[in-house]
């Protein structure tokens, strides 16, 4: 069966468990303990059967397909690092929560990848901001930041070694966004180098570490206002495919699904080279877990600020990654072969 079919299949199952009779707001004089179960049951319904979406895409699949490859390996995508890969691919939703020194901060967004050659991308992502500031006079404010732009160029990739360099540059679009939330009205630029690496080549006394692999970033994040500083951005992420333990080091019997997770742990840091701020870093330590099929990936992880700088309470990101270009590749490839 195909994928649209599983698609279609459990979109009417979330039809048929449906959302109750009628809709609108509730009328407050209605707030029961028989209503209030049967709203309970109601979002319980509608979120079993967003999940069963994601799983039937899911599981009903082969382990993860082309996105990501480099020889025997395939690398996810991760949610605090953007991955090396030139892919056709949309993450929809990422959401994001932390409280920082200044308030909580929640974030929702997306991002839309297209490959134009096997080695040439673009990329359009924009992200809508709830700002709840620590002091509850301010009020909360929300709305969209400033939409970015950015384009990929992987320049060299070993399948054999498991390597692959990717230069990229992202265009944050000035004046777009809501000030209110953090949006400037200057744009920026942030060229990098995006890089990674698997461990496939370890020596034979070591074959448990082979499925381990390293992911990361180094680049500038460069605004246009006179008033903001240039920035250091860098950071890892490492990562440990249990479907490279199970099916290229050695059958340890996982079951399918544990076959399909990686654990991971992305390290993200800035450190503004200029301004008051100069060299003074900030960053966030992310454990987390990655479950990747074949047609769609979901990630949750963790965040951790190293410093009072970034904040002192840990937050949560999570990520619905769909891969086009194995869902639909006659729509979803590139545009030159």
């Amino acid at each position: 069966m195909t994928p649209r079919a599983w698609t279609l299949i459990a979109i009417g199952a979330i039809g048929d468990i449906g959302v109750g009779t009628g809709g609108g707001t509730p009328d407050r004089t209605l707030r029961t303990p028989c209503a209030s179960r049967g709203r309970r049951s109601r979002k319980r319904a509608v979120w079993t059967g967003l999940a069963a979406l994601v799983a039937i895409i899911g599981l009903a699949t082969d382990p993860a397909g082309a996105h990501g490859i480099a020889g025997r390996r395939f690398f996810p995508a991760t949610l605090a690092i953007e991955d090396p890969f030139v892919a056709d691919e949309l993450a929809l939703p990422s959401f994001s929560y932390i409280k920082g020194p200044e308030g909580k901060e929640t974030s929702i967004g997306g991002e839309f990848q297209k490959s134009i050659t096997p080695n040439l991308g673009v990329s359009i992502g924009g992200e809508y901001v709830i700002l709840d500031p620590a002091e509850s006079e301010a009020g909360s404010t929300s709305g969209f930041a400033n939409p970015e732009v950015g384009v990929k160029y992987t320049f060299f990739r070993s399948d054999a070694h498991e390597t692959i360099l990717t230069l990229a540059f992202d265009w944050e679009i000035g004046g777009v966004g809501k000030e209110a939330v953090g949006a400037s009205s200057s744009s920026s630029v942030a060229p990098s180098l995006l890089f990674g690496q698997g461990l496939g080549d370890l020596p034979d006394a070591l074959a448990f570490l082979r499925p381990l692999a390293v992911t990361g970033v180094f680049g500038a994040e460069i605004p246009f206002a006179n008033d903001a500083a240039i920035a250091l951005t860098y950071g890892i992420a490492i990562e440990y495919s249990l479907a490279y333990l199970q099916n290229v080091v050695r059958d340890v019997g996982l079951p399918r699904f544990v076959s399909q997770l990686v654990p991971v742990v992305e390290l993200l840091f800035e450190t503004p080279i200029e301004g008051e701020e100069k060299w003074k870093t900030t960053g966030t330590v992310n454990p987390g877990l990655i479950w990747a099929g074949k047609y769609v990936e979901v990630g949750v992880e963790a965040i951790i600020p190293i410093n009072q700088r970034t904040g002192k309470d840990v937050g949560v990101r999570a990520l619905l990654h769909f891969f086009l270009d194995d869902l639909w590749p006659t729509v979803f490839r590139p545009v030159f072969q």
